[in-house]
């Protein structure tokens, strides 16, 4: 399993405008070429919608 940074959530889901729901941020780290890992993780999170980056870097290094 690749390792996943901080960084390489915030390139994902540059663009991002919050609160966002889970399903946009999943769309939009694909279409900014993120690793399937982190997409996984994304698509994974418990959460329904994000108030911002601070939440989904919670999401997706909570179980790490």
């Amino acid at each position: 399993m690749a390792s996943i940074s901080p960084i390489d959530v915030q390139k994902a889901l540059k663009g991002a405008d919050y609160p966002a729901r889970r399903e946009d941020l999943v769309t939009l780290a694909k279409d900014n070429g993120a690793d399937d890992t982190l997409v996984q993780k994304l698509n994974d999170a418990r959460e329904d919608e994000f108030d911002g980056p601070n939440e989904v870097q919670k999401a997706v290094f909570q179980n790490e």
